[in-house]
């Protein structure tokens, strides 16, 4: 398996055959290489959207449309796209679970907001999301942008994801302190990274306070477009 870190809550994982992209924001990221937008999509099997903010869907349709794969998220955000963009899609609601070839991915709570621009202010685009991706032994708990919430109780007992790719930069999100809180209260992580931070001044700059706070845990701090290699179990 590998996880890739595209800059604010994007990743490419590259898991159980599949090659996902989550949240891919690259036009316009102020840590992402546009240069480097190829190498970042390439052999992607699907675009997983956790909620239709901009720093979140900005680049998920054209590379839908550009490499004729589905979209998978929420099923409002979904099905207006298929309508409106004429994309392949694969909209599904929390709770719900989809097999991507080996791979399955299930929409989990969040506590958030999602809705994308209008001419008369915000449209709103179905309900935020995070996503338990399950595959070659392991599970990834992807949060989307969320506060602590008591469901992830219920999460780790229905999924026991050993991964955490967390939302920490504060502002919008958890920070690092809420992220350190929400994993070493209800999950059992042997990894976690953290995301939507370092992008702007406004976020969190460092994870450092993460990693003090998980004793025991391996907190890896990202690098744009440089690999995380996990083994399979």
């Amino acid at each position: 398996m590998k996880i890739t870190w595209l800059g604010h809550s994007g990743f490419r994982i590259e898991i159980g055959g599949q090659v996902l992209l989550v949240d891919p924001w690259l036009s316009g990221n102020p840590i992402f290489p546009e240069a480097r937008r190829a190498e970042a999509i390439s052999g992607a099997t699907h675009v997983l959207v956790s909620h239709g903010h901009g720093d979140h869907v900005a680049d998920a349709v054209a590379i839908a449309r550009e490499l004729a794969i589905p979209a998978v998220g929420i099923y409002d955000l979904m099905t207006w796209w298929q309508q409106k963009e004429a994309i392949d899609v694969i909209g599904f609601n929390k709770g719900g679970t989809v097999h991507l070839g080996d791979v399955a991915v299930t929409l989990v709570n969040a506590v958030h907001s999602s809705s994308v621009p209008g001419p008369d202010g915000p449209v709103y685009t179905g309900g935020e999301a995070g996503f338990m991706i399950s595959g070659e032994g392991h599970t990834i708990y992807v949060t989307g942008d969320t506060d602590v919430m008591a469901d992830m109780e219920i999460f780790n007992d229905l999924h026991a994801p050993d991964i955490g790719i967390l939302c920490a930069g504060g502002h919008f999100t958890m920070d690092m302190r809420r992220a350190a809180y929400a994993a070493r209260t209800f999950f059992d992580f042997k990894t976690v990274i953290p995301c939507h931070y370092r992008t702007f001044p406004l976020l969190e700059q460092s994870a450092q306070e993460l990693k003090d706070a998980l004793a025991g845990v391996e907190v890896i701090e990202p690098e744009v477009l440089q690999s995380i290699d996990i083994e399979a179990t």
